[in-house]
């Protein structure tokens, strides 16, 4: 009895290693499945007619409102700001970026509506523990990030459009993960400012580093890391960006990792990120 008694923790301990395993890899092949089917998306269309780049003033306002330093987020407050929200959108729906805009205008556009369309979809259905609760289904076919409800300018796309098919797909930037969030605990920071195309470069900066260097989303010592899955669901962004993710990681981390040291990953909290 005495042995049997001894071995069940590490029966229990086994079972869950494995079942993190089994999330991991699921994780990391739907990011490979997202890639292929977004990856090879249609271009942007010409959409008439041709509208100016919007301004993302008000969505600016409001970020500096309802979000902290600490990216955490006011969402009661959102809801009573809600109208201001809506006429935030309603301006990101009448303009569909061009290709005579800059790529700075394209890429803030679309970081900002990535942003903003996922903190309505929290707003619209909120209290919600998590935003996974607001649509369950198969990844890349009928989740949250699968709704088609985004309207720019008559063109209709789900957030997964937007991250894989547009930001990754179009402007190779690895800095992005950094920059879309998805009002989760684990996710990178929401900024508490606008992207704007005269800061851009700036702001993906410092929020890669922002990411990179927060011990609540990454752990790097000089010894070991123990990163956010971010890295490894996307790790081919990142190795085409600075050939590794260890290279990535080091080029932004304050503490340097050495060359042979080992990498892990932690867990992926979907958690609302509100405030507390």
């Amino acid at each position: 009895m005495g042995k049997k008694t001894n071995n069940l923790p590490l029966i229990g301990s086994t079972s869950k290693f494995f079942s993190m395993i089994k999330n991991f890899f699921l994780s990391a092949i739907l990011v490979v499945v997202a890639t292929v089917i977004f990856g090879c998306g249609v271009e942007l269309p010409n959409v008439k007619p041709v509208m100016p780049p919007v301004s993302h003033d008000t969505w600016d306002v409001l970020l500096k409102k309802h979000v902290g330093s600490d990216g955490f987020v006011d969402y009661k407050g959102l809801v009573k700001d809600s109208a201001q929200l809506n006429n935030y959108i309603d301006l990101l729906s009448s303009a569909h970026p061009q290709k005579s805009w800059s790529k700075e205008e394209q890429m803030s556009f679309w970081i900002n509506a990535y942003n903003a369309f996922t903190v309505k979809l929290i707003v619209d259905h909120y209290p919600v523990a998590s935003i996974k609760d607001i649509k369950k289904g198969i990844p890349f076919v009928n989740t949250v990030w699968d709704i088609k409800f985004i309207n720019i300018q008559g063109e209709i796309y789900d957030l997964n459009n937007i991250e894989h098919g547009i930001l990754r797909k179009h402007y190779k930037d690895a800095r992005i993960h950094a920059a879309v969030n998805c009002a989760s605990y684990s996710c990178p920071q929401l900024r508490n400012e606008a992207f704007t195309a005269i800061k851009l470069e700036n702001q993906l900066d410092d929020a890669m580093r922002t990411f990179v260097n927060d011990p609540l989303r990454n752990r790097v010592e000089a010894d070991k890391a123990e990163l956010s899955p971010i890295f490894s669901w996307f790790s081919g962004d990142f190795k085409d960006d600075a050939g590794s993710v260890r290279d990535f990681v080091n080029r932004y981390s304050e503490v340097k990792l050495k060359p042979d040291e080992k990498i892990s990953h932690l867990d992926y909290d979907w958690t609302l990120n509100e405030v507390k």
